[in-house]
């Protein structure tokens, strides 16, 4: 083949190429401007919001501990001679139920010795009453004999005739064997040493032939009827509990967990009944006082229920006052300066809001926002006033309507 005929077949080829190329440009379609506009819109998530009353729950911790703690002393000294079996750590004990007997024999005899005096004086006095009939027929004697008639004797003169300071020393001498004898009485009881309330044992000092003194640590027992839960919480959460007064004897109700221990499902009940008047001195929170009745579940009323362990942290979620007109929403939301992100007419507003209480999951909104309103739940890279949004239903209709619209223009 000839070098002219290769070349007009190649400039043939090169016509060609050109003239399919501008076809395609010529027939190609514009973008529309709608579309453009959505693919520069941020894809969001919101949630809606709405005004209304709610029950916030306060969540804190706190540390468990007895209402009742007390360490056993004796009031007399001796010997113990007897140990109740329960009067042992982790033992049960009932009110009034003996824990330790202390050798009562010297303070028994001792008893005995002052109820004879007692009764040595008793005998005295009747001794002296009889004296006192004498000497006032004595006294009527010297009266009715005066020369002078009347009665010759100064009020001195007639108290020593009718020995009232006889008298008198003898009823002091009955008041102190009486008062010797009931010493004896109540020393004599004290060598029993009985449980002041239902306790539970957590620790025993003595045993049977221990000699023991006055003041001397026997055990320490605690009661079973209520426990406290000492808890921390912010000053500023305060108001919104309720505290036993003089209507009521107890405060907002209490819910008591323990997920470590007790796992997620086993919960123990209580309410607030007071708060510590001082700061807790390296947090600066306050303290509250949560009862918790039967804390060891010993009564059928609290059968299956999970015990409460002295010195325990335990997390307690504590029933707030009902706080009204104000809007709820997830403390994850809130955004830095206590702000919110909120979509309006598809365009992103920062809005300030005013937080009247947090509690662990949710912020109470009084001011800034309205009955909804969407509020962005999704972090946004680009974040500034009037950025253009949309959400996944927005471009489900948009779709749905440039399908419509296809279907027309076909037609």
């Amino acid at each position: 083949m000839s070098n002219k005929k290769i070349v007009a077949i190649c400039i043939g080829i090169l016509v060609i190429g050109m003239a399919i190329t501008a076809v395609i440009f010529l027939t190609e379609p514009e973008a529309q401007s709608e579309g453009a506009t959505v693919e520069t819109a941020m894809l969001v998530d919101v949630v809606s919001v709405e005004r209304g009353t709610f029950e916030p729950v306060i969540v804190a911790t706190g540390t468990v501990r007895p209402v009742e703690d007390v360490t056993l002393s004796p009031l007399v000294s001796g010997q113990i001679i007897r140990r109740d079996p329960a009067f042992s750590p982790g033992g049960f004990v009932k009110k009034n139920q003996v824990l330790l007997q202390i050798d009562p024999a010297d303070y028994r005899n001792n008893l005995e010795m002052r109820k004879s005096e007692y009764m040595q004086s008793q005998t005295t006095l009747d001794t002296e009453m009889g004296r006192q009939q004498i000497a006032e027929q004595d006294l009527q004697l010297i009266t009715d004999d005066s020369l002078f008639g009347g009665d010759p004797l100064s009020e001195e003169e007639r108290q020593l005739v009718l020995r009232k300071p006889q008298l008198n020393a003898v009823k002091a001498t009955i008041g102190g064997a009486r008062a010797s004898m009931e010493q004896a009485q109540l020393n004599l009881n004290r060598t029993t040493i009985r449980a002041p309330f239902d306790a539970h044992i957590l620790s025993q000092n003595v045993t049977e032939g221990a000699q023991v003194a006055q003041g001397d640590a026997l055990g320490r027992i605690v009661g079973t009827k209520y426990y406290w839960i000492t808890a921390t919480l912010p000053v500023s959460k305060l108001q919104y509990l309720s505290f036993p007064d003089g209507v009521s004897d107890k405060g907002s109700n209490v819910k008591i967990t323990n997920s470590t221990a007790w796992g997620t499902d086993s919960f123990r009940e209580g309410f607030l009944d007071g708060q510590i008047g001082a700061l807790e001195d390296e947090t600066r929170l306050a303290r509250v006082l949560v009862k918790v009745a039967d804390p060891l579940a010993n009564t059928a009323a609290s059968e299956g229920k999970p015990k409460l362990m002295i010195g325990t942290f335990v997390e307690v979620n504590i029933q707030a006052d009902t706080v009204s007109d104000v809007v709820r929403l997830n403390r994850d939301y809130i955004r830095s300066n206590k702000t919110v992100w909120v979509m309006k007419d598809g365009k992103l507003e920062i809005r300030e809001v005013d937080i009247v209480l947090n509690d662990d999951v949710y912020a109470y909104i009084r001011k800034g926002l309205e009955d909804g309103e969407q509020i962005v739940v999704t972090d946004l890279s680009t974040v500034s006033n009037g950025v253009a949004l949309r959400t996944a239903k927005m471009d489900t209709k948009k779709t749905a309507t440039a399908k419509v619209r296809e279907g027309t223009n076909e037609n």
